[in-house]
């Protein structure tokens, strides 16, 4: 996707009071989606250049005008300006690529410094946005449901604006601003032996962990608490507390995450080794990644403390909030009955916040689900459904380009309409955004391995199973998948004995071709027997079902002569 700076075009001088407008469109939208100190930065950075003291924009000066750092302030042992520079500029991409673009000054803040630049747009406008649960076409190829008569599209077009109009007067008027995320305040680890060294230690330990879970989008970081007279921000309601102990060879790490309302301890570990200089920039790194994975991916820490929350006569971000949850525990055991409860919890949460990112993104994976498992109850068409899935998906990273969600929608989208590569391209691209995002490494693990790339995708999925705190069920069955292709049908079916996915239609597909493979009659028939009760469809189109999944041919009729093992019948 185009950056919004390629719309615009730079000038020698643009007139200060434009450039002070635009600040002020910035700061008052609730698309910018920055804090109280982002919000001073910004305004002290662009007023200082439009004042004509560029020259005086620093780390240094920026820390102690703006974020009231005392004079011994040293940027090279504290991080803060360079952190809250880099929230800042994600920021103003959100808001350019929202309410912003129609804004005739683009305002940035260029990496590797601190001075703004100013430009005015040019002739090229950004194209607008799809509107909440309208179907758009696919712009990657022609679009699925061209052959569909005009009637049916009519009807269905009308049928989803009445499921927008039902959510807005369920949830009220839209809100531009996005709905409640944890906010979790990173504090500096305590130093009890009070030595230079430690606290250095302390510090780049912080740094560290405040970036790796600054990756992920959906929690809120923080490294100060607000100000009481500040209103513009919350208090957290998770703490990160620690303390850095060294000797003269080792050092020891103790973290835990506090629940503030709770008052509790809701996780802690401790970590040590050698202090060895050369190596110990690598194990902070270890070590921060090791507190994101536990604490911010889906089913960590955080997810499961969430999980609990009561939202029966909550506001409406919480609501909206708890529907991402939700997404969550249904695709534990894709159990169909959930799903129209998700769907329809999705729906009004980006009806009531038109600008969340990860619930649009989980909406399409919703969509993807109603295509590959039939799982539609409105009698959308297939092709429908997966049309509906790239539109919503292409609308979240549209909002919010580094959203691994709203990513894998569309990886996942782009795969079932058969854009192999593309998918593959957008996975690869995708992870180095947050390596740590277990979710999406087993994700696009999945897809590279049923592509056909068995040896690379697999063991992305057995590391994220190692490395997600939380059980999912999906990463057994890719594992017995695995096994099964490579000929361990031992292993394949101890995996899938600890899928805990009863009702999810693959589980049983996966079984079938196993244990019809293995010889396992019993097994072989008891899972070919459920299959035919309770997925007729499935059953009577099982060379489309596996080819839509099996990127090679050769792969599909090795999967398809296992089934035919397990006693269903599978024209040639």
């Amino acid at each position: 996707m185009n950056k919004p700076e390629s719309f615009f075009t730079a000038e020698a001088a643009l007139p200060a009071e434009s450039c002070r407008a635009q600040l002020a469109l910035i700061l008052g939208s609730a698309d910018f989606d920055a804090t109280g100190r982002e919000h001073r930065f910004l305004s002290y950075v662009v007023e200082e250049a439009l004042s004509g003291r560029g020259d005086r924009i620093k780390a240094y000066t920026v820390a102690v005008e703006v974020f009231g750092r005392g004079q011994s302030f040293d940027p090279q042992t504290d991080p803060i300006v360079r952190i809250e520079a880099g929230h800042l500029r994600r920021a103003l991409e959100r808001y350019y690529l929202t309410s912003g673009q129609g804004d005739p000054v683009l305002i940035t803040i260029p990496k590797g410094g601190y001075v703004p630049s100013f430009a005015r747009r040019a002739e090229t406008q950004l194209a607008p946005l799809p509107a909440p649960l309208v179907t758009q076409p696919v712009t990657e190829r022609p679009p699925l449901w061209r052959t569909l008569p005009r009637l049916l599209i009519a009807v269905l077009m009308v049928l989803l604006a009445i499921v927008a109009s039902v959510s807005a007067w369920w949830w009220g008027p839209a809100r531009h601003g996005g709905p409640e995320k944890p906010r979790v305040l990173v504090q500096a680890f305590d130093n009890p032996g009070g030595t230079q060294a430690a606290g250095v230690v302390a510090s780049g330990l912080k740094e560290e962990i405040v970036e790796q879970l600054s990756k992920f989008r959906d929690l809120l970081v923080m490294e100060s608490a607000p100000k009481p007279d500040d209103a513009s921000l919350a208090p957290p309601r998770f703490v990160i507390k620690g303390s850095i102990t060294l000797s003269d060879e080792a050092f020891q790490l103790r973290v835990r995450l506090i629940n503030r309302g709770t008052g509790s301890v809701i996780w802690a570990n401790s970590y040590d080794g050698p202090l060895k200089v050369s190596a110990f920039r690598d194990t902070q790194k270890e070590i921060a990644r090791s507190v994101a994975q536990n604490l911010a991916q889906v089913y960590g820490v955080i997810f499961q403390a969430d999980e609990d929350l009561d939202v029966s006569n909550a506001p409406d971000d919480w609501v909206a909030y708890n529907c991402t949850l939700s997404f969550y525990a249904y695709r534990l055991g894709v159990d169909p009955e959930r799903r129209p409860a998700v769907r329809t919890c999705l729906e009004k949460a980006v009806d009531r916040f038109p600008s969340y990112a990860t619930a649009w993104g989980l909406l399409s994976s919703v969509y993807v689900d109603d295509y590959r498992f039939g799982f539609s109850a409105d009698g959308t068409p297939p092709a429908s459904a997966l049309e509906r899935a790239f539109a919503a998906a292409r609308h979240a990273v549209a909002l919010d380009p580094l959203n691994l969600p709203a990513r894998q929608a569309k990886m996942l989208a782009l795969y079932f309409d058969g854009q192999i590569d593309a998918a593959l391209e957008l996975g690869e691209e995708s992870l180095k955004l947050n390596p740590n995002d277990t979710e999406f490494l087993s994700e696009y693990g999945e897809r590279l391995a049923v592509s056909g790339k068995w040896k690379q995708g697999c063991p992305m999925i057995a590391e994220s199973r190692q490395s997600n705190p939380g059980a999912s069920a999906n990463y057994e069955a890719d594992l017995a998948l695995c096994s099964y292709f490579d000929g361990d049908y031992v292993q394949a079916a101890n995996w899938l004995k600890k899928t805990p996915s009863p009702m999810n239609p693959i589980y049983h597909l996966i079984g079938a071709a196993i244990n019809g493979e293995a010889g396992n009659v019993a097994e072989a028939q008891r899972e070919s027997e459920w299959l035919q009760k309770n997925l007729p469809a499935l059953v009577k189109n099982l060379r489309g079902q596996v080819s839509m999944r099996l990127a090679r041919p050769q792969d599909v009729e090795t999967f398809l002569g296992s089934l035919r093992k397990a006693g269903l019948v599978i024209p040639d």
